[in-house]
This record gives structure tokens, C-alpha cells and sequence, in this order.
């Protein structure tokens, strides 16, 4: 296996069958479209797409929940992919499909720079982090741009409601969208992964809900390299990635305690004049996995404390 990326437990166990993971079942139509050409989206159902992109064929699906009001602009969620993932395994294991059917918003799965042409053992080039997509300095931003820019054509967007979460790599990712293309992302929710970007200067404050796990081993609470990650990167710990954002957002800073039930704790650094909050959501267990997934086909079972879908949704729904 390539070096040079954190592969979480969640990711794994789609590894280790030697297979794409299949897109899940969906009410809807499932399509396949190629090509520059962008069409309309008139129907609900999980739509996929490919285009070409910095001389890469670049994929995306879409999810279309049923229901939604015709011609009314509603809000989008970008889904990356955790290190060594790819949109398949986002879009079925995590509940994100469903959560979207049940609250109404688009729920958009980008897939990372891969060398397989099925999409597999993708990474994000998120800056210091991972994998080929770094190494090769793959243009992940400019990608994720036109993603945007694309679902705004092909549906009626929201586009004061575009928001970004990610898992492990794709966590980092979000990060990076929030550094540089604040101007199109609303907040973000990454979930165990830490902001590893090389610069980072946001053009406006940028609401972030962060997840993570006490006893993540891949990418540690407290920094530096994970003792059971693939890549030997130099981590950013949770709290110095909480204390950036604080100052980037003017966000409060000391924060008040807005959930605890047993085995996690969500703090909030509240938005100060002009500025824009702050969320920690720590479970005491669940190590390296997206709190709330269902645990089936599961190698490291995540928390049940919360749901990371809930709290995020919850969270941009009060911006």
C-alpha cells in the first residue's frame, strides 16, 4: 500500500475488501454523467458525475432528497472522504444520505485524487497531509471550487448555505476549504482530523464545529504522529487547532459548555462582534471514527455518545 497517508479503522474495513464500496440505496433514479456538459437535476435520487480537472478525470455524486420544494433554494453539504476512502464509502457508511432525506438539504461526495480509475485509496491534498494527492500537489481547492460551482447550476443552491465536513483527511481538507475559499463555504465540521494547512488566511470568519475522539490513535487529541496511522505526519493537536480558529473567528475565549451527556462534551467559543463561533464535540471513546455511524462492516466501533450528523446540522442551522 502507498505510503504517505493515514488510512482511519473506518477506512479499512472498505480496504480490505479490495473493492469500491457500492453507491447505497437511494429512492430515485441513479445516474452516470460524463463530460463538460452540466445538466439540470429535476428529480430526487443519487446522481453521479465526472469531469476533467487540472488533466485529471475528477468524480462527484450527488444527492437529491425527495421533496424538496420546486424552485426553492435550499442548503448543501460538501462530504470528503476520509485518507484512502473514496465517495461510495462517505455516502454509505455514515448516514449522511439519510440525515439529508430526513432535514432537506443536498449532500454532495466529492472524490480525493486517486490513481485507480474506480476512485480507490483516494487522499486530498490538504496541505501538509496526505498521501499522493499531496505529494503531487493536486489542485484539491480549485476541484472542490468547481464541484461548487456546478451543483449551483445543476440545482437551486443556497449559496449562503454551503457547508463542508469531512472525515480524517477529508477533515483536513475542510480546513483548507475554510482557509481559502471562505468567500464560497459557510462553516464547516471536520471530524478527526485537525487544520495541517501550510498557510492559512481566511477572508471572513468561518463557523467550524469540530469532532474528535479522546483516544483517536490516527490522527492524536494532543498532536504529532498517531501511533497507528500509515503516515508519519506531524499532526496538529485538537486544542492548538481550536485556539487558531478562536482567534481567526473572535471567537470568545473561554468557552461555556452547551452539551454533556456520558462520553462527550461539546464546548462553545460563542461569535464575538464580528466574529463567528467555535464548537469542540470531544467523545471520551470511538478512537478514529465519525461519532454516530452505524457500526456495521466496522472495524473500530464509533461512539454512540452523539451524533456528529445531528450536532453539526444543528449547529449551521443557528448561524
Amino acid at each position: 500500500m502507498a505510503r504517505g497517508f493515514a488510512i482511519g479503522t473506518l477506512i479499512l474495513a472498505t480496504i480490505g475488501a479490495g473493492v469500491a464500496a457500492p453507491a447505497p440505496a437511494q429512492r430515485g433514479p441513479v445516474e452516470r454523467l460524463a463530460g463538460p456538459a452540466v445538466a439540470p437535476i429535476n428529480a430526487p435520487g443519487t446522481y453521479r458525475f465526472d469531469f476533467q480537472h487540472g488533466g485529471l478525470t475528477r468524480r462527484y455524486m450527488i444527492h437529491v432528497p425527495p421533496g424538496l420544494p420546486r424552485g426553492k433554494a435550499v442548503p448543501v453539504l460538501l462530504a470528503l472522504h476520509g485518507g484512502g476512502g473514496n465517495m461510495e464509502f462517505q455516502a454509505k457508511n455514515y448516514g449522511l444520505t439519510q440525515m439529508a432525506d430526513k432535514t432537506g438539504f443536498i449532500v454532495v461526495f466529492p472524490n480525493g485524487h486517486s490513481r485507480f480509475r474506480n476512485g480507490m485509496l483516494a487522499t486530498w491534498n490538504a496541505g501538509a497531509c496526505c498521501g499522493r494527492a499531496a505529494e503531487h500537489k493536486v489542485d484539491d481547492v480549485g476541484f472542490l471550487t468547481e464541484v461548487i460551482d456546478r451543483v449551483r447550476r445543476q440545482l437551486p443552491v443556497d449559496r449562503r448555505r454551503i457547508y463542508a465536513t469531512g472525515m480524517s483527511n477529508g477533515a483536513l481538507m475542510s480546513y483548507r476549504l475554510a482557509c481559502e475559499r471562505a468567500d464560497l463555504i459557510r462553516a464547516i465540521a471536520p471530524v478527526a482530523g485537525t487544520d495541517n494547512t501550510l498557510a492559512c488566511n481566511p477572508s471572513r470568519p468561518v463557523p467550524v464545529i469540530h469532532f474528535h475522539a479522546r483516544d483517536d490513535s490516527h490522527v492524536p487529541y494532543g498532536g504529532g504522529v498517531g501511533p497507528d496511522s500509515l503516515v508519519k505526519a506531524n499532526f496538529a493537536s485538537v486544542p492548538a487547532t481550536i485556539a487558531k480558529w478562536v482567534r481567526f473567528n473572535r471567537a470568545a475565549p473561554r468557552p461555556r459548555t452547551v452539551l454533556q451527556v456520558e462520553g462527550a462534551r461539546c464546548d462553545l467559543h460563542g461569535a464575538g462582534l464580528g466574529g463567528a463561533p467555535v464548537q469542540l464535540c470531544l467523545t471520551d471513546g470511538g478512537g478514529h471514527s465519525w461519532p454516530g455511524a452505524d457500526p456495521r462492516g466496522i472495524r473500530k466501533q464509533p461512539s454512540r455518545a452523539i451524533s456528529a450528523n445531528e450536532q453539526m446540522w444543528r449547529f449551521f442551522q443557528a448561524l
